[in-house]
């Protein structure tokens, strides 16, 4: 019967799309701006190792891996890959990104991490920023 016995019939396995959307591997694929689509901050943006998926990481932030629950602690590999090790206990030391998704100002939380919480209230404001502009026009230079 060929191969069409061994492939899918969709882009991804099964399994593989539920990792994804689990992961929060929903990212705009370039070339769209890394912009969360809820909240419209920039973002970087990482390849993961799910063909065709990226993730948005929370900018300029590294933490130690200790301090985020497991399944939220991704590392960038050499190719500069974004890899989740899931349930896996980080090396003494390891340091990783935050996904945005925990620190979304306009996503529900799912964690009772403090520091996230105040994480994701900058979030807040930073969006607050980027819509509340002043009512008055700005003064003619010409």
């Amino acid at each position: 019967m060929g191969d069409s016995e061994t492939t899918s019939s969709c882009p991804d396995p099964p399994a593989d799309y539920f990792q994804v959307l689990f992961e929060g591997a929903i990212a705009p694929r370039p070339p769209a701006p890394p912009e969360c689509p809820f909240c419209d901050l920039r973002q970087e943006r990482f390849a993961t190792s799910y063909t065709g998926h990226w993730i948005l990481l929370e900018p300029r932030i590294l933490v130690p891996a200790h301090t985020l629950p497991p399944r939220r602690r991704w590392f960038i590999t050499s190719t500069g890959t974004a890899m989740n090790l899931w349930d896996a206990e980080p090396l003494p030391g390891a340091r990783c990104r935050i996904p945005h998704r925990m620190a979304c100002p306009y996503l529900v939380p799912e964690d009772d991490w403090p520091w996230v919480t105040v994480l994701r209230r900058h979030n807040w404001e930073r969006t607050q920023r980027l819509f509340d502009l002043p009512e008055e026009e700005l003064p003619d230079t010409g």
